[in-house]
């Protein structure tokens, strides 16, 4: 996170809240008292949704822990299309901030909240700290990061391999809400699956035309979610 941010900070310290030991319980499961002290210099973060949280280029200096919200994490490739990496949720951390706090580099890809996010966020000095002297936040890091790349590289697999149509399905049925509409445009959706606009503008037409779902401006609709559940091959 960039010292730009610090603006959104809280004046008082994160005193171990509610909030916090939903989001990670692992981190004090064991009654950790000196971690507790040692993760008292950390903030809670507050941004809106559609902030950026880091740029290309920028050094790392905050280690990132989401209470709540979506921050999504994008790459822009060399011809101007941006894909999705991967989106950070509430009780995890971001990969290429661990990435480049342990390295000492500067991030390659950007941030940016998809809704509004609640977020702990530990300075680089003090993140040091408690990994050098707490054996259970060191733990928790490590099997945090460790997890977090298996999910991206799972995600690169179904890039690079699959088939667009089921993957396009379960993009379409992770972002429906109760409604069954998804907030998105061809854009969006593209990023998520790597891919161009018009190939999703492509293959959302045919599932229009196969009465699957019904498209707007910038949102659509899911008309028979079987069908979509099938053909990302969920099981029923």
């Amino acid at each position: 996170m960039s010292s730009e941010k610090t603006e959104f900070m809280r004046d008082s310290n994160v005193h171990i809240d509610e909030r916090f030991l939903a989001a990670f319980p692992q981190v004090f499961a064991a009654g950790d008292d000196r971690l507790r002290e040692l993760l008292g210099g950390g903030k809670v973060l507050e941004l809106d949704a559609g902030e950026r949280v880091f740029e290309v280029g920028m050094p790392c200096q905050n280690y990132l822990l989401v209470i709540k919200g979506t921050v999504r994490v994008q790459l822009l490739a060399s011809n101007g299309r941006e894909v999705t990496l991967y989106r950070v949720s509430p009780g995890e951390s971001c990969v290429l901030t661990t990435s480049c706090m342990l390295g000492g580099d500067a991030y390659p890809a950007f941030a940016q909240t998809e809704t509004a996010v609640s977020a702990f966020v530990l300075a680089a000095k003090h993140f040091q700290r408690a990994l050098d002297q707490s054996s259970v936040f060191r733990r928790f890091v490590f099997e945090n990061l460790g997890a977090r790349l298996a999910d991206v590289i799972s995600r690169f697999e179904e890039t690079l391999l699959g088939d667009i149509n089921s993957r396009l399905a379960r993009v379409l049925g992770a972002r429906a809400n109760q409604e069954r509409m998804v907030a998105a445009t061809h854009q969006e959706l593209a990023a998520d699956l790597g891919t161009a606009r018009e190939v999703v503008s492509r293959h959302l037409k045919g599932f229009e035309r196969s009465g699957w779902v019904l498209l707007g401006r910038g949102h659509l609709v899911i008309v028979n979610p079987l069908a979509l559940e099938r053909l990302a091959g969920l099981p029923e």
